[in-house]
């Protein structure tokens, strides 16, 4: 992997070593696919190659299972590379995205970059800023990547609490004492430390601090992440009988 570009040591402390990144180019001019190809190649990535937006889509192995990043071109034939974008944001699909175009303008290049483009590069570019624009996509789609798997346990744990587990947890976390959650829920200290102690070894925290910071990271994480079951209390806390 080239020294200054490839993906840091962080990236890959935070996602599985499965492959070195792969860098997906969607351009329609064949030389520029052949030219990126190689640049890329040389650099340590592994590259994918697609003439339009639609050939991409319509690949179902388009999608890589480790960390990359597209590098798109803004003028396509047919589906354009903003356009593009805004595909696979609506179908939930997170990607790091470079963009590249010959015929620039202030308005495009802020347009991409409020979409969550990681650069925009008007050609003719160097081979520095291409793999300067490149791994920094690489780094932040493998960061990504990270969120996304450190979402989906702490949904899988949070999904194993009862709808009582759910209400001491959120109580937990807002910083009420026992007696105050045990008033709270018409019940005594005891059972609520039961519960308690049930909610910290489903979440699998060690520490007061650990839970409060997996329920906080659950409630900022993107909804795209979620079909999360909510550590808070679906419905107002009741007494019990």
């Amino acid at each position: 992997m080239h020294s200054r570009h490839g993906p840091s040591p962080l990236l890959f402390s935070l996602t599985p070593m499965i492959a070195v990144p792969t860098v997906t180019i969607v351009d329609d001019d064949d030389s520029v696919r052949r030219a990126l190809t190689r640049l890329l190649t040389a650099s340590g990535y592994l590259t994918r190659t697609y003439a339009s937006a639609t050939e991409f889509l319509d690949d179902s192995t388009s999608g890589v299972p480790g960390p990359g990043c597209l590098l798109l071109d803004v003028r396509l034939p047919g589906l354009g590379g903003l356009e593009l974008l805004s595909v696979l944001k609506k179908s939930g699909t997170e990607r790091a995205v470079v963009f590249m175009t010959g015929h620039g303008d202030v308005l495009t290049g802020v347009k991409a970059m409020k979409n969550g483009a990681v650069d925009f590069l008007l050609k003719p570019f160097s081979d520095e800023e291409l793999l300067d624009a490149v791994g920094r996509a690489v780094i932040r789609d493998g960061n990504l990547r990270a969120t996304q798997l450190e979402v989906r346990e702490l949904n899988h744990r949070a999904a194993r609490l009862t709808r009582r587990e759910r209400e001491v947890c959120f109580l937990v976390v807002s910083g009420r004492l026992n007696k105050q959650i045990a008033a709270a829920l018409g019940t005594t200290e005891k059972t609520v430390k039961v519960h308690r102690s049930r909610v910290m070894a489903k979440m699998q925290a060690h520490s007061l601090a650990e839970l409060v910071r997996f329920v906080e990271f659950l409630k900022r994480a993107p909804r795209g992440e979620a079909a999360r079951p909510s550590p808070q209390p679906s419905e107002p806390i009741q007494r019990e009988a």
